[in-house]
């Protein structure tokens, strides 16, 4: 059977894909006749000097998924770095990374000389380690596909923007969908699309890390209740400039929905200033605005994954580095 790894931070999120995973194998819903997925969690032991010591279990199945988002990535990557050569050790044929967060995928150019291409390397790295990667929403600036990025043959990249569409017609019917800059466009259109909620998108200019001017699209948006919808949150920097101009403008409303609730430092207290109502997001990074589940949209891309592995009966990996 099937084992689906966590580590105990994550059980929770992990606990809810397994349920998914679960419900897709009841009787008459699984046409290869999988064997049903267990949940294993991956142990923990920090030394004094910071060092990891982990424990798998002692035998793994040929099908093995490690869940594990990837906010928080310096650890996390080396956990991986350790965990998955141990999986295959223990039994692991075909090895999947569930992480509905991918970091490190920003950088994907160098910006001057000796700068390191995170994007590059760390992709490069995911590729050899694992057979096959499942995300939500990647941040993909230059690159037009996750492939490009993570050199897999089974790199999906799937998109949250229509689950939080449908969240914001229950909270907020008739909404504008509004992106805080250019980069926003593709999600905001997503999810308009599987809603059929009026979008629109502002125009951003950087100055820095924490300083942007945004500038509103020419609409109407006196009385009118507006949702600023994106892939991610971080500094908040930009949503706020949007959220202040649109309270400026004579919005009746504004709230937050994102993918990746990041939020760090003061982000939250620079969107409740900026005059942003409520804030919501998946849960692919614990938080407290988490209100969309993504095990929904994760295990049915994990079940056609592995059951094209099992149809095929091909345990070579797919991985186009490793020879």
């Amino acid at each position: 059977m099937p084992a689906l790894l966590c580590f105990d931070d994550e059980r929770p999120a992990a606990q809810r894909l397994l349920t998914a995973l679960q419900a897709a194998e009841a009787p008459g819903q699984d046409p290869t006749g999988g064997e049903p997925w267990q949940l294993a969690v991956v142990e923990r032991h920090r030394f004094p000097d910071g060092e990891w010591r982990l424990r798998l279990p002692a035998t793994l199945p040929t099908v093995v998924a490690f869940y594990r988002s990837l906010h928080q990535p310096n650890e996390k990557l080396v956990e991986l770095l350790l965990a998955a050569p141990a999986a295959r050790e223990l039994g692991a044929q075909r090895l999947w990374l569930v992480a509905p967060y991918l970091a490190y995928m920003r950088q994907d150019m160098a910006f001057s000389p000796g700068e390191v291409v995170s994007q590059r390397h760390i992709g490069r790295w995911l590729a050899a380690a694992f057979d096959g990667l499942i995300t939500v929403d990647p941040h993909l600036h230059r690159v037009a596909a996750l492939a490009d990025a993570v050199p897999l043959a089974d790199a999906q990249a799937l998109s949250a923007a229509p689950v939080l569409g449908a969240w914001v017609v229950q909270r907020r019917p008739g909404a504008l969908l509004l992106g805080p800059d250019e980069e926003s466009a593709q999600w905001v259109q997503q999810a308009a699309a599987a809603t059929g909620l009026q979008a629109a998108v502002c125009r951003k200019v950087r100055h820095g890390d924490r300083e942007v001017q945004v500038a509103l699209p020419p609409l109407d948006v006196r009385g009118r209740a507006v949702v600023i919808l994106d892939d991610m949150a971080s500094t908040g920097r930009t949503v706020a400039q949007a959220a202040a101009a649109l309270r400026s403008a004579g919005a009746a409303s504004v709230d937050v929905a994102v993918t990746h609730a990041l939020f760090v430092g003061d982000a939250l207290v620079a969107l409740q200033a900026a005059g942003v109502g409520e804030v919501w997001s998946t849960d692919s990074v614990p938080h407290a605005s988490n209100a969309v589940p993504l095990a929904p949209l994760l295990a049915p891309a994990l079940q056609r994954s592995v059951r094209s592995f099992q149809i095929s009966g091909n345990s070579t990996t797919s991985s186009i580095l490793r020879k």
